[in-house]
């Protein structure tokens, strides 16, 4: 249901706390705009993931800190009031010192974001998945958590730490027990390269772990139910819906250049009455003519 004409207003924190099960791996894919959130719902999916290496590509930037805070928040906010589902957010390295952190996540809780995480790279940060990467001490992370916690009301907090493709996995565990020592809700590994090393990252973490099945990176395809047997209770899926749309796209306007039309692509496409089924068109107008009638 619209946003526009609920009444309500969803604790999402709760709810993510919620889809979380012990023994269960959370399928959560990347939404990078509310269209394709509202796709993903429509699919069956019961949260969603904000990246920020997605966001910047939607707006012709490499993911090398150059987003805005501004630009975050308004597309966490529209993609929550489209979908009505609980958001995780990429926060990168939290867009400053601790008072930006701060208001970063006071902003995005206020937003109604789920839960948010926050890495241990140097700005400008890189992809986790490229090399290049330089992390800071793991003091300094453990401030940034510590704004990000004394800030939060009920928003869920998440670290990830690079250091695999850094400093090996060794220092990836020591970072993460110190993370989790400091309060984080969720540790995120980035990087890992197989599942042993995800196995291994499990056995020296007592607290609920994140993975990240992004595509063409470091990490071997490995499935939901592998990852749920490995001990891991949310996935995330971050850049996937950019990857694809971006790619239809692309065919799209090939084969209008060199045909002159776009006929032959029509079964690719959705439908105008698909679309108006996907942002309930018949529904926010008949809101608005019962909106008239009582006017």
């Amino acid at each position: 249901m619209s946003w526009l004409w609920s009444d309500t207003k969803t604790n999402y924190p709760a709810r993510l706390r919620e889809l979380l099960q012990p023994g269960k791996a959370l399928m959560v894919p990347g939404a990078h705009d509310p269209l394709a959130g509202l796709l993903a719902k429509r699919a069956g999916f019961e949260a969603l993931y904000l990246s920020g290496a997605a966001l910047s590509a939607s707006k012709g930037f490499p993911d090398l800190g150059v987003l805005t805070m501004d630009e975050l928040l308004t597309t966490a906010r529209a993609i929550i009031r489209a979908t009505d589902l609980p958001l995780i957010v990429d926060g990168d390295t939290g867009y400053g010192e601790a008072l930006n952190i701060l208001r970063l996540v006071r902003e995005l809780e206020e937003a109604g974001a789920a839960a948010i995480h926050i890495e241990d790279q140097e700005m400008p940060k890189r992809c986790g998945h490229l090399e290049g990467k330089h992390l800071v001490p793991v003091d300094e992370m453990v401030s940034r958590l510590r704004a990000a916690l004394h800030a939060r009301r009920e928003m869920m907090i998440i670290a990830r730490t690079d250091a695999r493709g850094v400093t090996g996995m060794d220092d990836a565990i020591a970072r993460g027990q110190a993370y989790a020592a400091a309060g984080a809700d969720i540790i995120f590994p980035e990087g890992l390269q197989s599942a042993a090393e995800f196995a291994a990252f499990r056995q020296a973490i007592a607290s609920p772990l994140m993975a990240n099945m992004t595509e063409f990176g470091k990490t071997p395809y490995l499935t939901r139910a592998e990852f749920q047997t490995l001990g891991y209770g949310l996935v995330i899926y971050p850049v996937s819906s950019l990857r694809l749309a971006a790619k239809a796209v692309e065919i799209g306007y090939e084969t209008l250049r060199d045909a002159g039309t776009l006929e032959g692509l029509l079964p690719q496409m959705l439908t105008r009455q698909e679309l108006y089924e996907v942002i309930e068109y018949k529904a926010h107008e008949a809101m608005a003519r019962d909106l008239q009638k009582t006017s």
